[in-house]
């Protein structure tokens, strides 16, 4: 019998997927590059529907055609060696699948060199981490649609369903899978950054237990802020360790990434995007590895104690305000880089669709995404998500909440780094005014660079220098 697919790559994620797979009744052949790891993961997690191989001759041998492959290895030159490998054993027609989170220009070249020897090369960006391969994740393929139909019953399967639905859409062609799971990941880092600003308020300006604070966040996932991030930090908060401390209270504040989110900051600079919240989620990162240098300066510099709000309840009102629209500001963000992707790189984007992916088996699976499906549903032409009557009449009647939790975190010299960036973006955004005809005539001073004019067209240069000698 022949197999329906074949995974090369059996680390966590690897087994993980060939086992969804293989549960939703599809025959999966599996592969690694160390043969013994194959015969440990039959060994560990028999499945009548998985066989192993020891050779990629022997795995597209026994693969039905047009052969499917899953690429589940470390992105970079690994991903480059096997494609290596596998192009002579494969005919034109079979489709290679890369699940793993490599770049998506590098996605881009692969799919076009192997566009040229008739295969068909998909980049499929999972988001789920090992729970969602194994159970159901969130799934973002790219690459040429009319060969998607061949490998869309699998992923369909194996994705996380909502109300029935599969997390798992087309995007569009070559690298644009892999893209949006990027814009996925520098949201993640958004929302993250924006929760951990949330409790830094609630705990020192608010001078909440752990035991409130958890009460607090179990609150907030009942409602518009439901998400599973806001759900894994209400959950944070009850774990003890055996002496009764809580265990939040002895992790080291050192965050780190692996570089998606880098990713998003240096597309957003390229297509000249604004993702601040983004960026100030990726610098917290960066700066929470100066550790030793933070406990230096906070000795050097003097450091008042917090003033504790007495209200604690409307603190808490007024922080989930604040970190619903800053939520709200960095999907706007986030989506507006889509936009500008689209247009660079000739893609072509449903936005209501990619809203769905998010929905389930992903880190950033919220209720606000049914909100988003809904506004890029009733206008697909949407500019930017705050254009929305639901966005918008948040943002509208809730933002002063927004502002009080940033005043307060400043006179308090407590860091609100991400939420003060789309009080920035708000306002920036929304004043017809920039300011910016200062630094244009500055430019035009030092560098002759010219500038336009509001009264009448055309592009005009001032003899600045030569005027004010006269």
């Amino acid at each position: 019998m022949k197999q329906n697919i074949g995974v090369i790559g059996l680390s966590v994620m690897g087994s993980n997927l060939a086992l969804n797979i293989a549960d939703n009744g599809f025959e999966v052949a599996v592969f690694n590059r160390t043969t013994s790891v194959v015969d440990k993961m039959l060994k560990e997690h028999p499945h009548k529907n998985i066989v192993g191989r020891h050779s990629l001759q022997e795995l597209v041998n026994g693969l039905e055609k047009p052969r499917k492959v899953v690429l589940m290895v470390k992105a970079g030159a690994a991903v480059d060696s096997l494609i290596e490998q596998l192009t002579p054993l494969l005919d034109k027609g079979d489709i290679i699948i890369d699940g793993g989170n490599s770049f998506f220009k590098d996605t881009q070249r692969r799919y076009e060199l192997l566009l040229d020897k008739g295969i068909n090369y998909f980049g499929v960006g999972v988001s789920g981490g090992e729970e969602g391969a194994r159970f159901g994740p969130a799934l973002m393929p790219g690459g040429d649609e009319v060969a998607y139909k061949e490998i869309r019953p699998i992923l369909e399967a194996i994705a996380a369903k909502v109300n029935g639905v599969a997390c798992c859409s087309y995007t569009s062609t070559g690298g644009a899978g892999h893209y949006v799971k990027m814009v996925h990941n520098g949201i993640e880092y958004g929302d993250m950054q924006l929760i951990s600003e949330a409790y830094k308020v609630l705990k020192h300006l608010g001078d909440f237990s752990n035991k409130e604070l958890q009460e607090i966040f179990e609150e907030w996932n009942k409602g518009e802020l439901e998400s599973y991030l806001i759900e894994i930090t209400a959950n944070i908060f009850k774990v003890k360790e055996e002496n009764g401390d809580y265990l939040v209270d002895k992790i080291l504040d050192k965050a780190s990434q692996k570089g998606t989110g880098k990713w998003t900051n240096e597309q957003a600079i390229d297509l000249g995007i604004d993702v601040s919240v983004i960026t100030s989620a990726l610098n917290g990162r960066y700066m929470s590895n100066l550790k030793e240098e933070r406990v230096k300066a906070e000795k050097e510099f003097s450091h008042k104690g917090y003033n504790v709000v007495t209200d604690k309840k409307y603190l808490a009102e007024i922080v989930k305000d604040a970190l619903f629209i800053s939520k709200i500001i960095s999907y706007a963000q986030g989506f507006k880089l889509l936009q500008a992707a689209e247009k660079e790189y000739g893609w072509d984007f449903n936005y209501a669709d990619i809203a769905k992916i998010f929905r389930g088996g992903c880190i950033i699976q919220a209720k606000i995404l049914q909100n988003i499906i809904e506004a890029y549903q009733n206008n697909s032409q949407l500019e930017n998500l705050i254009f929305d009557p639901f966005f918008k009449n948040i943002i509208e009647t809730r933002q002063d909440n927004l502002r009080e939790v940033a005043v307060l975190a400043i006179q308090n010299r407590l860091p609100l780094s991400a939420m003060t960036s789309a009080i920035s973006y708000l306002d920036i955004y929304t004043t017809a005014d920039s300011g910016a005809n200062l630094i244009q005539a500055q430019r035009d001073y030092f560098g002759a660079h010219t500038f336009e004019r509001t009264d009448k067209e055309g592009n005009y240069h001032y003899d600045w220098v030569g005027n004010n000698e006269k």
